[in-house]
């Protein structure tokens, strides 16, 4: 029964779905430029939502070290803060890189 509603739940994301393919052509008529800005939103999501788990996931790590040994909080701290902002790094990285492909 679940998979029979996956299926119908699936059909029916690809029926409303077909209106956007039914969208004249941007950028003088080339069809690749209209999933630009689709492209875009995904590639900006994946990034976000892996760099959330990422810093959830050190995050977790950390306290966890904490937890087992206080003495050491500096070092943990100092390399989890310098973790955290290589995490968050990419993410602004991959939004750079998507807004000039959008922009170009």
């Amino acid at each position: 029964m679940k998979k029979l509603q996956y299926l119908f739940m699936s059909l029916a994301a690809m029926f409303l779905a077909t209106p956007a393919f039914a969208q004249s052509a941007v950028n003088g008529g080339s069809a690749a430029g209209q999933w630009v800005p689709l492209a875009a939103g995904l590639g900006m999501a994946l990034a976000a939502g892996l760099c959330g788990l990422a810093q959830g996931k050190a995050t977790a790590s950390a306290t966890e070290a904490l937890a087992r040994n206080p003495g050491a909080r500096p070092g943990i701290f100092i390399f989890l803060i310098l973790g955290l902002a290589f995490i968050e790094s990419l993410a602004l990285f991959t939004f750079v890189i998507i807004f000039l492909q959008v922009k170009a």
